[in-house]
């Protein structure tokens, strides 16, 4: 069920900025019964609302969506990218070696 796959993802999110269900109902102007229920996906939740809930825990909607996304590949090929970016040069190398040949056995 799409909600309750967004509601684990609003939580994760949650707990990852410290926040309790209080805390971040008092900042979104949201009930704590209310954040509970949609965390376990009873409800859905309004697009201004979601918008105010991803701003507040610093997080995108591909974060909180992409589990629900048939195009959830595209966006986590191209996070892993800028991850491996971020490495050092050698690492890179190492990293995208392995890729390689993971992807020539899989054509197999």
């Amino acid at each position: 069920m799409v909600e309750q796959e967004i509601g684990k993802r609003i939580k994760y999110y949650r707990k990852q900025c410290g926040l309790t269900q209080e805390q971040l109902g008092e900042k979104v102007d949201l009930s704590t019964t209310y954040i509970s229920a949609v965390e376990r996906g009873l409800y859905s939740i309004s697009l201004g609302k979601l918008v105010d809930i991803l701003n507040c825990l610093g997080c995108s909607a591909d974060d909180v969506f992409g589990e629900v996304l048939v195009c959830r590949n595209k966006y986590k090929a191209s996070e892993l990218s800028e991850r491996i970016e971020k490495l050092p040069k050698d690492e890179q190398s190492r990293i995208l070696e392995v890729l390689e040949t993971l992807i020539n056995t899989a054509k197999k």
